[in-house]
Protein backbone atom coordinates (compact mmCIF):
# COMPACT_ATOMS: atom_id res chain seq x y z
CA UNK A 1 0.00 0.00 0.00
CA UNK A 2 0.87 3.64 -0.74
CA UNK A 3 1.64 5.78 2.05
CA UNK A 4 2.81 9.76 2.31
CA UNK A 5 5.71 10.41 0.30
CA UNK A 6 7.12 7.43 -0.97
CA UNK A 7 7.58 9.42 -4.47
CA UNK A 8 7.52 12.78 -2.72
CA UNK A 9 11.09 13.91 -4.64
CA UNK A 10 10.14 12.45 -8.44
CA UNK A 11 6.35 12.77 -8.29
CA UNK A 12 3.51 10.22 -8.97
CA UNK A 13 0.17 9.39 -10.17
CA UNK A 14 -1.70 7.15 -7.60
CA UNK A 15 -5.37 5.52 -8.76
CA UNK A 16 -7.89 3.84 -6.95
CA UNK A 17 -10.31 2.10 -8.79
CA UNK A 18 -13.34 -0.45 -8.83
CA UNK A 19 -17.05 -0.65 -9.08
CA UNK A 20 -19.21 1.27 -6.75
CA UNK A 21 -19.55 0.67 -3.33
CA UNK A 22 -15.67 -0.64 -2.94
CA UNK A 23 -14.43 2.56 -0.74
CA UNK A 24 -13.03 4.30 -3.27
CA UNK A 25 -13.60 7.38 -2.68
CA UNK A 26 -13.07 6.74 1.39
CA UNK A 27 -9.68 5.60 0.40
CA UNK A 28 -8.82 8.98 -1.29
CA UNK A 29 -10.21 10.68 1.32
CA UNK A 30 -8.20 8.40 4.02
CA UNK A 31 -4.67 9.45 2.12
CA UNK A 32 -5.90 12.85 1.73
CA UNK A 33 -6.00 12.93 5.40
CA UNK A 34 -2.52 11.06 5.83
CA UNK A 35 -1.17 13.65 3.50
CA UNK A 36 -2.62 17.16 5.48
CA UNK A 37 -1.17 15.57 8.32
CA UNK A 38 2.07 15.62 6.77
CA UNK A 39 1.66 18.92 6.70
CA UNK A 40 1.67 18.71 3.02
CA UNK A 41 -0.74 21.10 0.50
CA UNK A 42 -3.67 19.36 -0.64
CA UNK A 43 -5.57 20.30 -3.70
CA UNK A 44 -8.65 18.05 -4.28
CA UNK A 45 -10.95 18.32 -7.24
CA UNK A 46 -14.15 16.29 -8.08
CA UNK A 47 -16.39 16.77 -11.12
CA UNK A 48 -19.32 19.15 -10.58
CA UNK A 49 -21.71 16.72 -12.07
CA UNK A 50 -21.66 14.83 -8.68
CA UNK A 51 -24.01 16.44 -6.34
CA UNK A 52 -25.14 12.75 -4.57
CA UNK A 53 -23.72 13.83 -0.96
CA UNK A 54 -22.26 17.55 -0.66
CA UNK A 55 -21.58 20.00 -3.56
CA UNK A 56 -18.17 21.16 -2.29
CA UNK A 57 -17.24 17.66 -0.99
CA UNK A 58 -15.44 14.10 -1.80
CA UNK A 59 -17.91 12.55 0.18
CA UNK A 60 -18.03 8.78 0.55
CA UNK A 61 -21.04 6.33 0.92
CA UNK A 62 -20.48 6.02 4.40
CA UNK A 63 -20.53 9.57 5.08
CA UNK A 64 -16.83 10.37 5.77
CA UNK A 65 -16.06 13.86 3.54
CA UNK A 66 -13.04 16.03 2.67
CA UNK A 67 -13.44 20.29 1.34
CA UNK A 68 -12.42 19.73 -2.29
CA UNK A 69 -13.20 21.83 -5.52
CA UNK A 70 -16.19 21.13 -7.93
CA UNK A 71 -15.29 21.70 -11.32
CA UNK A 72 -16.84 20.68 -14.82
CA UNK A 73 -13.82 20.95 -16.79
CA UNK A 74 -9.84 19.49 -16.88
CA UNK A 75 -9.24 23.54 -18.31
CA UNK A 76 -11.07 24.97 -15.16
CA UNK A 77 -8.92 22.87 -13.36
CA UNK A 78 -5.76 23.58 -15.00
CA UNK A 79 -6.82 27.43 -14.70
CA UNK A 80 -6.72 26.58 -10.45
CA UNK A 81 -3.43 24.61 -10.37
CA UNK A 82 -1.77 27.12 -12.36
CA UNK A 83 -2.07 29.66 -9.68
CA UNK A 84 -2.11 27.70 -6.28
CA UNK A 85 0.94 26.16 -4.78
CA UNK A 86 0.48 22.21 -3.40
CA UNK A 87 2.25 19.49 -3.21
CA UNK A 88 -0.80 17.01 -3.81
CA UNK A 89 -3.30 16.92 -6.67
CA UNK A 90 -6.41 14.60 -6.04
CA UNK A 91 -9.00 14.01 -7.88
CA UNK A 92 -12.28 12.07 -7.15
CA UNK A 93 -14.48 10.22 -10.05
CA UNK A 94 -11.98 10.62 -12.52
CA UNK A 95 -13.89 8.54 -15.27
CA UNK A 96 -16.11 12.37 -15.75
CA UNK A 97 -13.37 14.09 -16.97
CA UNK A 98 -11.97 14.66 -20.74
CA UNK A 99 -8.96 13.02 -22.14
CA UNK A 100 -7.10 16.08 -21.46
CA UNK A 101 -6.82 14.74 -17.45
CA UNK A 102 -4.08 12.21 -18.46
CA UNK A 103 -1.92 14.99 -19.60
CA UNK A 104 -2.78 17.18 -16.98
CA UNK A 105 -1.84 14.43 -14.14
CA UNK A 106 1.27 13.93 -16.42
CA UNK A 107 2.38 17.16 -16.39
CA UNK A 108 1.38 17.85 -11.66
CA UNK A 109 3.39 14.32 -11.78
CA UNK A 110 6.65 15.43 -13.65
CA UNK A 111 6.61 18.21 -11.79
CA UNK A 112 7.80 15.90 -8.95
CA UNK A 113 3.88 16.08 -6.97
CA UNK A 114 1.80 13.63 -6.04
CA UNK A 115 -1.52 13.08 -8.15
CA UNK A 116 -3.85 10.57 -6.56
CA UNK A 117 -7.24 9.79 -8.22
CA UNK A 118 -9.98 7.33 -7.66
CA UNK A 119 -12.55 6.42 -9.81
CA UNK A 120 -15.16 2.95 -11.91
CA UNK A 121 -12.53 1.45 -13.96
CA UNK A 122 -15.44 -0.23 -15.36
CA UNK A 123 -18.72 1.41 -16.93
CA UNK A 124 -22.64 -0.55 -15.94
CA UNK A 125 -21.83 -2.59 -18.88
CA UNK A 126 -18.85 -4.02 -17.41
CA UNK A 127 -16.70 -2.31 -20.10
CA UNK A 128 -13.27 -0.10 -19.44
CA UNK A 129 -14.07 3.31 -18.29
CA UNK A 130 -12.91 6.18 -20.80
CA UNK A 131 -10.12 7.69 -19.55
CA UNK A 132 -9.51 5.17 -16.83
CA UNK A 133 -7.56 2.03 -18.25
CA UNK A 134 -4.84 5.03 -19.83
CA UNK A 135 -4.86 6.39 -16.06
CA UNK A 136 -4.24 2.92 -15.08
CA UNK A 137 -0.95 2.36 -17.37
CA UNK A 138 0.75 5.82 -16.10
CA UNK A 139 0.57 5.26 -13.04
CA UNK A 140 2.92 4.04 -10.54
CA UNK A 141 0.61 3.00 -8.44
CA UNK A 142 -2.82 0.75 -8.64
CA UNK A 143 -5.43 0.00 -6.29
CA UNK A 144 -8.26 -1.93 -7.31
CA UNK A 145 -10.71 -2.64 -4.89
CA UNK A 146 -14.08 -4.74 -4.57
CA UNK A 147 -17.07 -4.80 -2.88
CA UNK A 148 -19.57 -7.07 -1.96
CA UNK A 149 -21.82 -8.80 -4.44
CA UNK A 150 -25.56 -7.72 -3.61
CA UNK A 151 -26.96 -10.82 -4.62
CA UNK A 152 -24.23 -13.60 -3.62
CA UNK A 153 -22.31 -12.00 -1.10
CA UNK A 154 -19.14 -12.70 -3.22
CA UNK A 155 -15.98 -10.12 -4.16
CA UNK A 156 -17.76 -7.80 -6.84
CA UNK A 157 -15.66 -5.95 -9.66
CA UNK A 158 -19.01 -4.74 -11.34
CA UNK A 159 -21.40 -2.04 -11.09
CA UNK A 160 -25.07 -3.05 -11.75
CA UNK A 161 -27.56 -0.23 -13.26
CA UNK A 162 -30.58 -0.67 -11.97
CA UNK A 163 -33.89 0.77 -13.72
CA UNK A 164 -37.11 0.35 -11.84
CA UNK A 165 -35.38 -2.02 -10.04
CA UNK A 166 -34.78 -4.23 -13.65
CA UNK A 167 -31.05 -4.54 -15.49
CA UNK A 168 -30.59 -1.40 -17.71
CA UNK A 169 -29.85 -1.85 -21.27
CA UNK A 170 -27.06 -1.67 -23.16
CA UNK A 171 -28.18 1.05 -25.24
CA UNK A 172 -28.57 3.40 -21.94
CA UNK A 173 -26.52 6.23 -21.77
CA UNK A 174 -22.74 5.60 -20.14
CA UNK A 175 -23.09 8.80 -17.51
CA UNK A 176 -26.00 8.48 -15.04
CA UNK A 177 -25.08 9.93 -11.74
CA UNK A 178 -26.78 8.21 -8.31
CA UNK A 179 -26.56 6.19 -5.75
CA UNK A 180 -28.72 3.35 -4.28
CA UNK A 181 -31.18 3.95 -6.35
CA UNK A 182 -29.81 3.57 -9.38
CA UNK A 183 -26.81 0.96 -8.64
CA UNK A 184 -25.78 -1.89 -6.92
CA UNK A 185 -22.08 -3.81 -6.66
CA UNK A 186 -22.39 -7.39 -8.61
CA UNK A 187 -19.86 -10.00 -9.15
CA UNK A 188 -19.15 -11.31 -12.53
CA UNK A 189 -21.56 -13.94 -12.33
CA UNK A 190 -24.23 -11.92 -11.21
CA UNK A 191 -24.11 -8.83 -13.33
CA UNK A 192 -26.72 -8.31 -15.71
CA UNK A 193 -27.24 -6.09 -19.09
CA UNK A 194 -30.02 -6.35 -21.31
CA UNK A 195 -28.79 -6.60 -24.72
CA UNK A 196 -31.76 -5.45 -26.71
Amino acid sequence: MVDIMEYSKIGSIEIIVGPMYAGKSEELIRRINRAQIAELKVLAFKPKIDQRYSSDCIASHNGKQTPCIPIETTDAMLEIIEKEEFDVLAIDEIQFFDEKIIEACQRVADQGKRVICSGLDMDFKAEPFKIVPAMMAIAEHVMKLTAICMVCKDPATRTQRLVNGQPAKYTDPIILVGAKEAYEARCRKCHEIVKR
